[in-house]
């Protein structure tokens, strides 16, 4: 049977410095997090003990073949809330902590959200002036992207090139309702076809269908094998295909949909029927094209159109349902994410678009972007729908354009701001956060899989946290509640 899909999401926030000439990206986002850091309780140290973002998947490790992923002097923090807030490659990042299903995995992302639009009010009251605008997007328009990246706990039994070649049709495909949608294009696909607007943010940007990098060469399926957890169990699948979405459904649909074809992949239960025989050119022309008229060219010689995919594997995932169950990806959560995908489907079968703004953040976009246009008589290349496509992906709820038009809310503000504080109670990220909040001081540094404590006249001791699913409420609240200190709780922990 698959095992439970713990899953993460990763979001490098676009980033626009004003009022503060001197400043680079990496000194903003660092001003940034410091600010929202402030005296906050946290890890102050990234623990890189176990980073290992060279091995890969197909067998070997390239450690002098790329670049280090992390720059490892810049602030680099853990929450209280068993997330990461820290510097990467020039943007403010939030890792969310670890979670059970897509619907607990929204209120953390929806969470970070929150932690940005906190940290650029707190900034501005240390900047003199100057301000640091964060926008939850993937491209600067010039040429440069920036990731939003999920991840999944994988049986380490599953063969790694099957899992590849299987969910590559759902990551071309899956755009049709997690595109975050994009005025014209950086890459084109080698049809001529001309892009005014597009449904990814992202597409342009893949070259390799199979491949280790992140920032070059970016494959559809990554191959780091770095599981922050028993390498002996399991994988961390480390998807890097997908956009930074606004729209609520748009963020649930992306991970619950993957959770449960990936659980397919593990039972042997999805079949080879729908691999591509061009990914990386097909993933680019199913973006460039919003009227969903291209058809993908199959390995077995049939063609089918990106929406005619999805309902395939749709299709595939109610009889596994039915045969299986979704306990692995949280029933409740399984069950909602297939009546919405249907739901999206069958609203783009019948090219119902009225009804997919609420739900899909492209077709919300785009719905705006033509409005705009056509009242004003103006081409797509203006410089205004540039900027209002920028502007739908602010943060701050009073200049977003995503927050005026109706999204559709899954996650409650309230239940979001009390995710920034408080970790999930169903895996490791509950012991790491409680840790944080109740021994704040006494913890030296933090990862994902451990944890490092100072206990005072003793040799610094560190706790690993190996099993995703161990260190949960129902695990460790009682031991840390009846702690009465760090040392307290490492010795009852050793006994």
């Amino acid at each position: 049977m698959a095992i439970p899909k713990v899953c993460g999401i990763e979001t490098e926030y676009g980033i626009v410095v004003r009022g503060m000439p001197d400043a680079s990206p990496i000194t903003a986002s660092s001003i940034l997090v410091n600010a929202y850091l402030g005296d906050r309780v946290v890890s102050p140290n990234w623990d890189f003990e176990d980073e290992t973002p060279a091995n890969d998947a197909r067998g070997y490790s390239l450690e002098d073949a790329i670049a280090p992923e992390v720059e490892t002097h810049l602030v680099n923090a853990v929450l209280t809330n068993g997330a990461r807030f820290y510097v990467d490659h020039a943007h403010p990042e939030v890792s969310t902590p670890e979670c059970i299903d897509a619907l607990e995995l929204l209120r953390f992302d929806r969470a970070g959200e929150f932690i940005m639009r906190r940290a650029m009010d707190e900034a501005r009251r240390v900047t003199s002036g100057g301000e640091i605008v964060v926008y939850k997007n993937n491209s600067d328009g010039k040429g440069n992207s920036y990731g939003c990246h999920e991840n999944y706990l994988v049986a380490r039994q599953t063969p790694f090139g099957r899992l590849a070649s299987q969910i590559t049709p759902h990551f071309i495909t899956r755009q049709l309702f997690c595109g975050a949608g994009k005025v014209g294009v950086e890459r084109h696909a080698g049809d001529g076809r001309h892009v005014d607007f597009q449904i990814s943010q992202r597409a342009d940007f893949f070259e390799e269908e199979v491949g280790l990098e992140t920032t070059l060469k970016r494959p559809i399926v990554n191959t780091r094998d770095e599981p922050h957890c028993d390498a002996t169990r399991y994988r961390r699948l480390h998807v890097i295909v997908g956009d930074a979405n606004m729209a609520q459904v748009s963020t649930f649909l992306k991970v619950a949909t993957t959770a449960i074809l990936l659980a397919m992949i593990e039972d042997d239960e999805l079949g080879n029927d729908l691999l591509v025989a061009s990914p990386v050119r097909d993933i680019q022309r199913i973006s460039h094209d919003p009227q969903l008229q291209v058809q993908v060219s199959l390995r077995d010689g049939r063609k089918l159109t990106a929406l005619q995919i999805q309902w395939e594997l749709y299709t595939q995932a109610r009889r596994y349902q039915s045969v299986h169950g979704l306990d692995c990806v949280g029933a409740g959560s399984g069950e909602l994410a297939l009546d919405l995908w249907e739901t999206i489907l069958t609203a783009f079968d019948t090219n119902d678009r009225a009804s997919l703004a609420p739900l899909v953040d492209w077709v919300a976009k785009e719905r705006i972007l033509n409005g705009y246009r056509e009242r004003h008589n103006l081409s797509w290349n203006d410089a205004r729908l540039r900027a209002m496509d920028l502007q739908y992906h602010d943060v701050r709820p009073d200049k977003s354009l995503a927050a005026r038009v109706g999204l559709r809310e899954l996650v409650t503000d309230e239940a979001a701001t009390r995710a920034m504080s408080t970790p999930p109670d169903t895996t490791r990220a509950y012991f790491r956060g409680r840790c944080l909040e109740k021994f704040g001081a006494s913890v030296v540094s933090a990862n994902w899989d451990s944890l490092v404590f100072d206990i005072g006249s003793e040799p610094l001791r560190r706790v690993p946290m190996m099993e995703p699913l161990r260190g949960t409420a129902a695990h460790v609240a009682r031991l840390i509640d009846e702690s009465t200190s760090a040392a307290d709780l490492v010795r009852r922990l050793g006994s």
